[in-house]
């Protein structure tokens, strides 16, 4: 398995309980195929450089887990079908 990375930034405007719920989505996704969670790390709201979509802010989450190859393309299907992620990146860690 390998080691990967993934910030993605949610729109500030959710409410708690939406949010949760989507964080906890992309969680199961790596979980559901075999991974494993090391950390979720919510960092909360902070200015962007430049507005997305005229929203000057957003709401940041890192989290670090381990799975196979094919989980991170999954979790970026994820990423591009809710509308509530502004951006997102996935980043393998070398070991």
């Amino acid at each position: 398995m390998n080691k990967y990375e993934t910030m993605y930034i949610l729109n500030p405007s959710l409410e708690d309980e939406r949010r949760e719920a989507l964080i906890q989505r992309f969680a199961d996704i790596v979980k559901a195929d075999g991974g494993e969670v090391e950390s979720i790390d919510e960092w909360g709201k902070r200015k962007l450089a430049y507005p997305i979509n005229y929203i000057p802010e957003g709401y940041y989450v890192l989290m670090n887990f381990s799975a196979d190859s094919n989980v991170p393309a999954e979790l970026e299907r994820n990423y591009r079908i809710v509308e509530d992620v502004m951006r997102h990146v996935i980043i393998r860690k070398d070991a």
